[in-house]
């Protein structure tokens, strides 16, 4: 096992205005599984790839243990790759599959045959050693790739969006099968996914990406609990956070002809005379009518069975009129669109963010 370090690292493609990734300075301890997520294009697979040995680094290095494999080759790097689309050899045995790389080192036989069988039992894929990949589903070819990379023992497992390809349902009964394989396995995990619903449910720690930059690293409860920028705030979560800007007062800021309490502190570490106020669904709460809490006039209503939400607009409010804000209501008493409510902010899960620079108020 190994841990791995990204010390400053850097990738620029030519011809682009900004790195792909910039000055990435991250710590994955032995053992973690850590998830990478962002939205398409934040760097996350660049910076996969990177570790990887699949794309060069400009600037910076990454080590893996105590070894700067910045320059080395992959094959020299002691790593185990899943991509997306599983890349099976076609016309391979799914045992042949999943012995090939010990094949090309050289192991004998029997140590090959032996490592495949307890692969293939601890996936749950033993009856399938003997099919080629076309006669397997989506799912099992992917316990197959995972078996590919099991069976070579490295220090690193890297996985590409390794579920992008299956169903919802097969996806979320994958995402716990590969969580729980990682945690008996004890094997340093870097996981790539834009689904951060993925990335909450499977990582020791999440690491959030937008435009090559590193924004938070963080436990999934503590990335839900204490975002660190707008950014965070509006991707961690589902639905997302409500981030509304809002105009600062002697007591606090006014939203929707409300005013929301603030500590002095707060307002003191504000940059301006307006803060960006964030809160979840799952935060508001039925007000007893007008001025007891925000307006919202209801757009939509989404029931999901065990929980409701409703999408509406702020009423009588200037600076925020045209945001959308979500609040998670009992689906056995939902509002009808059109209707008005009236939601409390409840006080010890309110955010407020820098409404100049979006980075957490103090």
């Amino acid at each position: 096992m190994a841990t791995i370090t990204y010390d400053k690292a850097s990738r620029r493609y030519p011809g682009a205005e900004r790195p792909a990734v910039d000055a990435l300075d991250l710590e994955i301890a032995d053992g973690e599984f850590l998830v990478l997520v962002g939205p398409s294009g934040c760097g996350k697979s660049t910076s996969l790839r990177m570790l990887a040995g699949l794309e060069d680094i400009d600037d910076g290095a990454v080590w893996i243990g105590d070894r700067d494999v910045t320059e080395l080759p992959p094959r020299s790097r002691d790593i185990a790759m899943v991509f997306q689309n599983y890349a099976l050899y076609p016309h391979m045995t799914v045992g042949e599959n999943m012995g090939f790389a010990l094949k090309i080192a050289g192991k004998p036989k029997d140590e090959i045959k032996r490592k495949v069988a307890d692969a293939a039992k601890l996936l749950d894929i033993e009856d399938f050693l003997d099919r080629k990949p076309k006669a397997l589903s989506g799912g099992q070819r992917q316990r197959v790739a995972m078996g590919r990379a099991i069976v070579r023992e490295p220090q690193v497992f890297l996985m590409d969006e390794p579920l992008s390809n299956l169903d919802a349902k097969l996806r979320v009964s994958t995402r716990t099968q590969i969580a729980a394989l990682q945690r008996r396995l004890g094997v340093t995990t870097v996981y790539v996914t834009h689904d951060q619903v993925e990335a909450m449910t499977m990582g020791d720690r999440v690491a959030v990406l937008s435009d090559g930059l590193l924004q938070q690293c963080d436990s999934p409860r503590a990335l839900y609990e204490r975002p660190a920028n707008v950014f965070v705030a509006g991707f961690i979560g589902s639905p997302a956070m409500n981030l509304a800007p809002a105009r600062l007062t002697e007591g606090g800021a006014l939203l929707s002809g409300t005013t929301v309490p603030l500590s002095r502190e707060l307002i003191a570490a504000a940059d301006g005379d307006t803060v960006t106020l964030g809160f979840r669904p799952e935060s508001l709460e039925r007000a007893d009518g007008p001025g007891e809490g925000i307006s919202v006039t209801v757009d939509l209503v989404e029931e999901l069975g065990s929980d409701a939400f409703c999408y509406g607009k702020l009423t009588d409010d200037t600076d925020a009129a045209d945001t959308t804000i979500v609040a998670r209501v009992d689906p056995r008493t939902t509002p009808a669109m059109g209707d008005t409510l009236h939601l409390r902010i409840r006080p010890d899960e309110l955010h407020v963010f820098s409404a100049t620079t979006g980075q957490r108020l103090p």
